[in-house]
């Protein structure tokens, strides 16, 4: 069975493609985004398979 280890990260409106770049490179798979505490804000979910 596999197992997943999960992240969240807030994520900068003017700044999301480096962002969501950055930990896809790292292997992070965006699972959604939601919105944060304020209008700003957006927090994304990420997920990847955990290493063994």
């Amino acid at each position: 069975m596999e197992k997943w280890e999960y992240f969240t990260a807030p994520l900068l409106i003017h700044n999301t493609k480096m962002i969501l770049d950055t930990f896809g490179e790292d292997g992070w798979e965006l699972v959604t985004v939601l919105p944060g505490q304020n209008s700003e804000q957006l927090v994304a979910y990420f997920k990847r398979k955990k290493e063994q």
